[in-house]
Protein backbone atom coordinates (compact mmCIF):
# COMPACT_ATOMS: atom_id res chain seq x y z
CA UNK A 1 0.00 0.00 0.00
CA UNK A 2 1.47 3.43 -0.63
CA UNK A 3 1.50 5.94 1.61
CA UNK A 4 2.19 8.31 -1.03
CA UNK A 5 0.12 12.16 0.11
CA UNK A 6 -1.86 10.46 2.27
CA UNK A 7 -2.77 12.13 5.56
CA UNK A 8 -2.05 9.74 8.76
CA UNK A 9 -4.75 10.40 11.39
CA UNK A 10 -5.71 6.80 12.58
CA UNK A 11 -3.75 3.98 12.86
CA UNK A 12 -6.64 2.13 10.57
CA UNK A 13 -4.88 3.91 8.19
CA UNK A 14 -2.06 0.61 8.16
CA UNK A 15 -2.57 -3.03 7.56
CA UNK A 16 0.77 -5.84 8.40
CA UNK A 17 2.05 -5.16 4.73
CA UNK A 18 2.25 -1.49 5.05
CA UNK A 19 3.71 -1.88 9.07
CA UNK A 20 6.44 -4.74 7.97
CA UNK A 21 7.47 -1.95 4.83
CA UNK A 22 8.13 0.56 7.53
CA UNK A 23 9.97 -1.40 9.36
CA UNK A 24 12.40 -2.39 6.65
CA UNK A 25 12.56 1.43 6.20
CA UNK A 26 13.35 2.35 9.99
CA UNK A 27 15.55 -0.33 10.20
CA UNK A 28 17.81 1.58 7.13
CA UNK A 29 17.41 4.92 8.61
CA UNK A 30 18.56 3.83 12.27
CA UNK A 31 22.04 5.05 11.59
CA UNK A 32 20.71 8.27 10.84
CA UNK A 33 18.55 8.58 13.39
CA UNK A 34 21.97 7.52 15.40
CA UNK A 35 24.09 10.31 14.08
CA UNK A 36 26.20 7.58 12.06
CA UNK A 37 24.93 8.45 8.41
CA UNK A 38 23.53 11.05 6.39
CA UNK A 39 20.57 11.48 4.10
CA UNK A 40 19.23 14.56 2.47
CA UNK A 41 16.11 13.02 0.56
CA UNK A 42 13.72 15.78 2.10
CA UNK A 43 16.16 18.55 1.48
CA UNK A 44 14.12 21.71 0.74
CA UNK A 45 11.01 20.26 2.44
CA UNK A 46 9.33 21.88 5.39
CA UNK A 47 7.29 20.68 7.93
CA UNK A 48 5.14 22.07 9.96
CA UNK A 49 4.63 21.33 13.88
CA UNK A 50 1.58 22.65 15.01
CA UNK A 51 0.97 21.81 18.72
CA UNK A 52 -2.17 23.26 20.44
CA UNK A 53 -2.03 21.43 23.26
CA UNK A 54 2.07 20.36 25.84
CA UNK A 55 4.05 17.87 23.86
CA UNK A 56 8.01 16.91 24.58
CA UNK A 57 8.44 13.76 23.02
CA UNK A 58 6.88 13.66 19.84
CA UNK A 59 7.00 17.06 19.10
CA UNK A 60 10.78 16.55 19.42
CA UNK A 61 10.97 13.91 18.01
CA UNK A 62 9.02 14.26 14.59
CA UNK A 63 11.16 17.74 14.70
CA UNK A 64 14.33 15.67 14.62
CA UNK A 65 12.98 12.74 12.37
CA UNK A 66 12.13 15.51 9.68
CA UNK A 67 15.70 17.61 10.23
CA UNK A 68 17.85 13.92 9.83
CA UNK A 69 16.02 13.23 6.33
CA UNK A 70 17.82 16.99 5.36
CA UNK A 71 14.07 19.02 5.43
CA UNK A 72 13.27 22.11 7.99
CA UNK A 73 11.04 22.49 10.44
CA UNK A 74 8.66 25.33 11.21
CA UNK A 75 6.74 25.46 14.53
CA UNK A 76 4.56 26.72 17.39
CA UNK A 77 2.97 25.11 20.46
CA UNK A 78 0.06 26.69 22.73
CA UNK A 79 -3.63 27.09 21.44
CA UNK A 80 -3.39 30.73 23.33
CA UNK A 81 -0.45 32.02 20.60
CA UNK A 82 -2.17 31.44 18.15
CA UNK A 83 -4.55 33.05 15.79
CA UNK A 84 -7.32 30.93 16.58
CA UNK A 85 -7.05 32.37 20.31
CA UNK A 86 -8.32 35.51 18.32
CA UNK A 87 -11.42 33.62 16.66
CA UNK A 88 -9.66 32.26 13.57
CA UNK A 89 -11.30 28.68 12.33
CA UNK A 90 -9.92 25.59 12.30
CA UNK A 91 -10.44 25.08 8.59
CA UNK A 92 -9.14 29.12 7.91
CA UNK A 93 -5.49 28.10 9.65
CA UNK A 94 -5.17 25.01 8.27
CA UNK A 95 -5.80 26.48 4.41
CA UNK A 96 -3.07 29.30 5.51
CA UNK A 97 -0.57 26.96 7.46
CA UNK A 98 -0.43 24.32 4.21
CA UNK A 99 0.86 27.44 2.26
CA UNK A 100 3.73 26.97 4.20
CA UNK A 101 4.70 23.49 4.23
CA UNK A 102 4.68 20.56 2.67
CA UNK A 103 3.78 18.52 5.56
CA UNK A 104 2.04 18.95 9.07
CA UNK A 105 2.09 17.28 12.40
CA UNK A 106 -0.71 18.60 14.27
CA UNK A 107 -1.53 18.12 18.15
CA UNK A 108 -4.87 19.35 19.50
CA UNK A 109 -6.35 18.45 22.56
CA UNK A 110 -10.32 17.82 20.73
CA UNK A 111 -10.75 14.14 19.30
CA UNK A 112 -12.42 15.71 15.93
CA UNK A 113 -9.97 18.63 15.36
CA UNK A 114 -7.37 16.60 13.77
CA UNK A 115 -10.26 15.54 10.73
CA UNK A 116 -11.39 18.72 10.78
CA UNK A 117 -8.10 20.67 9.89
CA UNK A 118 -6.93 17.83 7.05
CA UNK A 119 -10.17 18.00 5.33
CA UNK A 120 -9.26 21.79 4.86
CA UNK A 121 -5.64 21.33 3.51
CA UNK A 122 -3.66 19.75 0.40
CA UNK A 123 -0.52 19.10 2.45
CA UNK A 124 -0.41 15.39 4.57
CA UNK A 125 -1.67 15.80 8.04
CA UNK A 126 -0.16 13.70 10.52
CA UNK A 127 -2.02 13.34 14.32
CA UNK A 128 0.68 13.70 16.84
CA UNK A 129 -2.30 12.84 19.19
CA UNK A 130 -5.79 14.24 19.18
CA UNK A 131 -7.43 14.01 22.81
CA UNK A 132 -8.67 10.79 23.81
CA UNK A 133 -8.79 9.93 20.49
CA UNK A 134 -5.35 8.53 19.02
CA UNK A 135 -1.89 8.65 18.40
CA UNK A 136 -0.91 6.72 15.46
CA UNK A 137 2.73 7.96 15.49
CA UNK A 138 3.25 6.54 18.84
CA UNK A 139 1.66 3.35 18.03
CA UNK A 140 3.90 2.61 15.16
CA UNK A 141 7.24 3.53 17.27
CA UNK A 142 5.59 0.59 19.91
CA UNK A 143 5.33 -1.80 17.01
CA UNK A 144 8.65 -1.19 15.72
CA UNK A 145 10.52 -1.20 19.10
CA UNK A 146 8.20 -4.33 20.31
CA UNK A 147 9.42 -6.18 17.06
CA UNK A 148 12.82 -6.02 17.65
CA UNK A 149 12.20 -6.63 21.66
CA UNK A 150 10.76 -9.95 20.31
CA UNK A 151 13.20 -10.62 17.34
CA UNK A 152 16.41 -10.23 19.79
CA UNK A 153 14.94 -12.98 21.82
CA UNK A 154 13.60 -15.09 18.96
CA UNK A 155 9.88 -14.53 19.32
CA UNK A 156 7.24 -12.92 16.31
CA UNK A 157 4.58 -10.63 17.19
CA UNK A 158 1.96 -13.98 16.43
CA UNK A 159 0.74 -15.99 19.22
CA UNK A 160 1.88 -13.50 22.01
CA UNK A 161 0.27 -12.62 24.96
CA UNK A 162 -0.06 -8.78 26.32
CA UNK A 163 -0.54 -7.33 28.75
CA UNK A 164 -2.10 -3.32 28.67
CA UNK A 165 -2.41 -2.02 31.91
CA UNK A 166 -3.35 1.72 33.55
CA UNK A 167 -5.98 3.80 32.13
CA UNK A 168 -7.07 2.49 28.76
CA UNK A 169 -10.08 4.32 28.36
CA UNK A 170 -8.89 7.74 27.82
CA UNK A 171 -5.07 6.34 27.08
CA UNK A 172 -5.24 7.69 23.01
CA UNK A 173 -1.03 5.66 22.63
CA UNK A 174 -3.30 2.42 23.56
CA UNK A 175 -6.25 2.81 21.24
CA UNK A 176 -3.83 3.24 18.36
CA UNK A 177 -1.57 0.42 19.41
CA UNK A 178 -5.16 -1.93 19.49
CA UNK A 179 -5.54 -1.62 16.13
CA UNK A 180 -2.08 -2.42 15.26
CA UNK A 181 -1.10 -5.49 17.44
CA UNK A 182 -4.71 -7.04 16.10
CA UNK A 183 -3.51 -7.45 12.21
CA UNK A 184 -1.01 -10.01 13.52
CA UNK A 185 -2.22 -13.23 14.58
CA UNK A 186 -3.51 -15.59 17.72
CA UNK A 187 -3.06 -13.30 19.90
CA UNK A 188 -4.61 -12.75 23.56
CA UNK A 189 -4.79 -9.44 24.73
CA UNK A 190 -5.40 -8.53 28.34
CA UNK A 191 -7.02 -5.46 29.48
CA UNK A 192 -5.90 -4.60 33.15
CA UNK A 193 -7.51 -1.55 34.49
CA UNK A 194 -10.35 -0.71 36.91
CA UNK A 195 -13.76 -1.11 35.05
CA UNK A 196 -14.59 2.60 34.85
CA UNK A 197 -11.25 3.15 32.39
CA UNK A 198 -11.47 0.34 30.68
CA UNK A 199 -10.71 -0.49 26.58
CA UNK A 200 -13.53 1.36 24.88
CA UNK A 201 -16.36 -1.39 24.02
CA UNK A 202 -15.24 -0.69 20.04
CA UNK A 203 -11.92 -1.80 19.99
CA UNK A 204 -12.52 -5.00 21.89
CA UNK A 205 -15.08 -5.40 19.36
CA UNK A 206 -12.58 -5.02 16.75
CA UNK A 207 -9.68 -7.43 18.52
CA UNK A 208 -12.19 -9.95 18.73
CA UNK A 209 -13.40 -9.04 15.15
CA UNK A 210 -9.92 -10.34 13.86
CA UNK A 211 -9.88 -13.59 16.03
CA UNK A 212 -8.06 -12.64 18.98
CA UNK A 213 -8.81 -13.82 22.86
CA UNK A 214 -10.08 -10.86 25.18
CA UNK A 215 -9.24 -11.15 28.69
CA UNK A 216 -10.78 -8.12 31.20
CA UNK A 217 -9.17 -7.83 34.43
CA UNK A 218 -8.58 -5.45 36.82
CA UNK A 219 -6.11 -7.10 38.83
CA UNK A 220 -2.74 -6.60 37.86
CA UNK A 221 -0.56 -9.33 39.53
CA UNK A 222 -2.89 -11.42 38.15
CA UNK A 223 -3.14 -9.68 34.60
CA UNK A 224 0.76 -9.52 34.16
CA UNK A 225 0.91 -13.43 34.30
CA UNK A 226 2.77 -15.00 31.87
CA UNK A 227 2.45 -12.27 29.48
CA UNK A 228 5.44 -11.22 26.88
CA UNK A 229 4.57 -7.40 26.84
CA UNK A 230 3.56 -5.41 29.77
CA UNK A 231 2.45 -2.03 28.16
CA UNK A 232 1.72 -0.14 30.92
CA UNK A 233 0.07 3.41 30.67
CA UNK A 234 0.07 6.31 33.09
CA UNK A 235 -3.16 8.28 34.67
CA UNK A 236 -4.85 10.52 32.17
CA UNK A 237 -5.80 13.25 34.89
CA UNK A 238 -6.01 15.87 32.23
CA UNK A 239 -8.62 13.67 30.34
CA UNK A 240 -10.76 13.83 34.25
CA UNK A 241 -12.90 16.89 34.82
CA UNK A 242 -14.30 17.04 38.61
CA UNK A 243 -14.68 12.90 38.86
CA UNK A 244 -13.11 10.52 41.24
CA UNK A 245 -10.46 9.03 40.22
CA UNK A 246 -10.82 4.83 40.30
CA UNK A 247 -7.00 3.84 40.94
CA UNK A 248 -5.60 1.95 43.45
CA UNK A 249 -1.82 1.24 44.12
CA UNK A 250 -2.45 -2.26 42.78
CA UNK A 251 -1.89 -0.45 39.55
CA UNK A 252 1.36 0.55 40.37
CA UNK A 253 3.80 -1.33 38.14
CA UNK A 254 6.94 -1.78 40.37
CA UNK A 255 10.22 -3.79 40.83
CA UNK A 256 7.66 -6.18 43.53
CA UNK A 257 4.82 -6.31 41.34
CA UNK A 258 7.29 -7.25 38.10
CA UNK A 259 8.76 -10.14 40.60
CA UNK A 260 6.17 -11.78 41.28
CA UNK A 261 4.42 -11.79 38.14
CA UNK A 262 6.50 -11.22 35.07
CA UNK A 263 7.97 -13.85 33.09
CA UNK A 264 11.92 -13.64 32.41
CA UNK A 265 11.57 -12.86 29.04
CA UNK A 266 8.87 -10.21 29.53
CA UNK A 267 9.13 -7.03 27.41
CA UNK A 268 8.06 -3.71 29.69
CA UNK A 269 6.98 -0.61 27.90
CA UNK A 270 5.58 2.35 28.18
CA UNK A 271 4.52 5.38 26.06
CA UNK A 272 5.98 8.14 28.56
CA UNK A 273 5.24 10.39 30.18
CA UNK A 274 5.23 8.34 33.17
CA UNK A 275 4.98 9.64 36.98
CA UNK A 276 7.48 8.57 39.08
CA UNK A 277 6.17 10.56 41.95
CA UNK A 278 5.10 8.51 45.29
CA UNK A 279 1.55 8.04 44.93
CA UNK A 280 1.19 8.23 41.57
CA UNK A 281 0.33 4.40 40.59
CA UNK A 282 2.34 4.42 37.29
CA UNK A 283 5.54 2.67 36.08
CA UNK A 284 7.90 2.73 38.92
CA UNK A 285 11.49 3.81 38.57
CA UNK A 286 12.77 1.12 40.61
CA UNK A 287 12.71 -0.65 37.41
CA UNK A 288 15.60 1.46 35.74
CA UNK A 289 18.04 -1.50 35.91
CA UNK A 290 15.49 -4.10 34.88
CA UNK A 291 17.13 -5.24 31.24
CA UNK A 292 13.45 -6.12 30.65
CA UNK A 293 12.40 -2.38 31.11
CA UNK A 294 12.62 -1.76 26.97
CA UNK A 295 10.92 1.94 27.43
CA UNK A 296 14.38 3.97 26.55
CA UNK A 297 14.72 1.48 23.57
CA UNK A 298 10.68 2.68 22.52
CA UNK A 299 11.86 6.36 22.88
CA UNK A 300 14.96 5.73 20.29
CA UNK A 301 12.90 3.66 18.35
CA UNK A 302 10.52 7.07 18.03
CA UNK A 303 12.85 9.11 15.18
CA UNK A 304 13.73 6.09 12.75
CA UNK A 305 10.05 5.26 12.79
CA UNK A 306 8.54 9.06 12.31
CA UNK A 307 11.53 9.12 9.32
CA UNK A 308 10.30 6.20 8.02
CA UNK A 309 6.83 7.59 7.59
CA UNK A 310 7.57 11.23 6.33
CA UNK A 311 9.30 9.83 3.42
CA UNK A 312 6.70 7.21 2.73
CA UNK A 313 4.29 9.76 2.96
CA UNK A 314 6.62 12.18 1.09
CA UNK A 315 7.09 9.72 -1.20
CA UNK A 316 10.86 9.74 -0.98
CA UNK A 317 11.15 6.03 0.84
CA UNK A 318 12.56 4.29 -2.66
CA UNK A 319 15.41 7.23 -2.62
CA UNK A 320 17.09 6.67 0.92
CA UNK A 321 19.00 3.28 0.25
CA UNK A 322 21.25 6.02 -2.61
CA UNK A 323 21.18 8.71 -0.28
CA UNK A 324 23.06 7.73 3.02
CA UNK A 325 26.39 8.25 3.52
CA UNK A 326 28.85 8.24 6.50
CA UNK A 327 28.17 11.25 9.00
CA UNK A 328 31.52 12.89 9.85
CA UNK A 329 30.98 13.76 13.70
CA UNK A 330 31.23 11.77 16.88
CA UNK A 331 28.51 9.76 18.52
CA UNK A 332 29.10 7.13 21.67
CA UNK A 333 28.14 3.71 20.93
CA UNK A 334 25.18 3.74 23.60
CA UNK A 335 22.66 6.27 25.00
CA UNK A 336 22.85 5.64 28.55
CA UNK A 337 24.37 4.04 31.65
CA UNK A 338 21.23 1.88 32.77
CA UNK A 339 20.49 0.63 29.31
CA UNK A 340 20.70 -2.83 28.83
CA UNK A 341 24.26 -5.38 28.59
CA UNK A 342 22.71 -5.91 25.03
CA UNK A 343 21.94 -2.74 24.17
CA UNK A 344 25.57 -1.14 25.14
CA UNK A 345 27.89 -0.93 22.24
CA UNK A 346 25.20 -2.00 19.29
CA UNK A 347 24.63 0.69 16.86
CA UNK A 348 21.40 0.16 16.78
Amino acid sequence: MSLTGKHVLSSDLFDRESLEELFELADLLTPVARGRQVTRVLEGAVMASLFFEASTRTRLSCESAFLRLGGGVTSTTGAEIMSIAKGESLADTSRVVSGYCDLVVMRHPEVSAVHEFAAATHVPVINGGNGAGEHPTQALLDMFALHREFARTGRRMDGRRLALVGDLRHGRTVHSLMKLVSRYEDLTIVCVAPESLGMPADLLELAESRGHRIELSDDPESGLKDADLVYTTRLQTERFTDRPVPYSDAFRVDKALVSRACRADAVIMHPLPRDGRPGSNDLATDLNDDPRLAIFRQTDAGIPMRMALFASVLGVADAVPGSLRPAAWYRPDYTGPEDAPFYKNVAL
